[in-house]
Formats: C-alpha cells, structure tokens, sequence
C-alpha cells in the first residue's frame, strides 16, 4: 500500500496544482519511484489512497498502464483519514501480509529482505526503524518489541502511564515503511475515522506484536519540503533508483 492522499502542505507551492506523489524528483514523480522500487522487491499488486487532487493520481497511473500490475485506489475524497484511518478503510484488499510505504520516501532498504523478516517473525506489524538523531523515538525493548515513544526534548512520552527508563529501552527512529499482516485487524475495531498508525501502535503495543526491523546503515530521504527535492535527485542518481 503506497500513501499518497496527504495534502503536501510543507510541498507548497508545488502542490497547489497536483497531488504531492507527482512532485518530480529526477525527472519522474515521486510514485513512480516508489512504485518501481516495489516491482523491483517482487510486488505484483498495489493499493494506493487518494484524497488531494485524486483524479490527477488516477489519471497518471491509467496513461502508464498500472505500471503493468494490479493497482487499485483507495478513494479518500471524502474525507482525508490520516495513516491508520487510511489503513483501516484499505483493510478489504489484504489477505495476506502487506508493505506499507509513504510515496515521499526514498530509501537504499532491501524491501523484500524485511517482508521476508516479518513473514518469519510471528508480528502483526514490524516497522522499519534506524538510529537516525531525532527529539521524537520509538522504543523497543530487549526483544526489539515497541514498547513505548518518548520526545527527548519536552520527555513526554505515550502511551499514557509509560515508563520511559533508557538503561533497559532502545531508541530508534521510524523510516515511513512497515509490514502489516491481517491479524493485525481485530486490534482496530475500536478505532474509527480518521487517526495516526503510529498512536494505533502505541495504545495497542501491550496487546498486539509490534516489532522493530533495525538497520543502522540506512540511507533514507523523506521528501517533504522544498530543501529536500534537491537532496532527493542526488540520492537518486548516486544509487540509480
């Protein structure tokens, strides 16, 4: 499942006009790049959200032919239903595990080496994480378990009535990508409209098997404001994605 309904406000002006996973980097828009890289790892099938200039999605992915694959679109024009709203609304098109990637992450990440990890694993989901510097971590206990998130700066940290003790925790960052299997489902039943995975993650960690794939060499580029295009086309070109 490829997000792609975000509004790009960061994208301005550019996304004035179209959908920020048509923003070209190096010539192509940012979906195509995701989308390749996924036919690349061995994906013969895609779900895709839209929400913000939907039809112009709709309409780069018909004049290319669905890349040769089975896409469908997840129509969000109603309303825009954030990560885990977005998720949830897609759930009828997965029965088996499934890849989740943003359309504005680029990354030198083995996709199908972390499908392969989370198949073997047992999780419900397995989130790609590194330990990138941020304020914001997930953390991960000794069985690389998420257990908790902590801001560094303002040492709030959720879900409610969370310990955070560093000795016994480890703090990574979350890079965009994850793996959801279905039985990961049932833990949203409660959950409805729109509201972040990540806060979905974290209220259910106690319950369900949320685990951490770590890399720690990885190269990753989150294209979302203006300064970052430019970082993009070169990633891009120097590892010919």
């Amino acid at each position: 499942m490829i997000f792609a309904a975000g509004l790009g406000t960061r994208l301005k002006p550019l996304t004035d006009h179209m959908p920020k996973a048509l923003v070209p980097v190096a010539g192509k828009p940012m979906l195509e790049h995701v989308i390749n890289k996924l036919i690349a790892a061995g994906v013969d099938g895609i779900v895709i959200n839209v929400h913000h200039f939907a039809q112009q999605i709709i309409d780069f992915l018909k004049e290319k032919n669905n890349f040769g694959i089975q896409i469908w679109i997840s129509d969000e024009t109603g309303e825009l239903l954030e990560t885990g709203g977005g998720i949830k609304k897609a759930s009828p098109f997965f029965n088996e595990p499934f890849l989740v990637h943003n359309a504005d992450i680029l990354s030198n990440l083995d996709l199908k080496a972390m499908y392969d990890f989370h198949v073997a694993s047992g999780n419900d989901a397995t989130l790609l994480v590194s330990p990138r510097k941020t304020a914001r971590y997930l953390l991960f206990n000794e069985e690389n378990k998420l257990c908790g998130w902590v801001n560094k700066e303002t040492l709030q940290t959720k879900p409610e009535g969370f310990v955070y003790q560093p000795e016994t925790q480890k703090e990574y960052a979350f890079g965009g990508i994850h793996i959801i299997s279905p039985s990961l489902f049932k833990y949203m039943e409660g959950w409805t409209g729109k509201f972040s995975i990540i806060d979905f993650y974290l209220q259910t960690c106690q319950q369900a098997q949320l685990g951490g794939y770590i890399k720690e060499n990885l190269q990753l580029i989150d294209i979302g404001k203006l300064d970052t295009l430019t970082k993009a086309e070169e990633f891009i070109h120097s590892t010919n994605h």
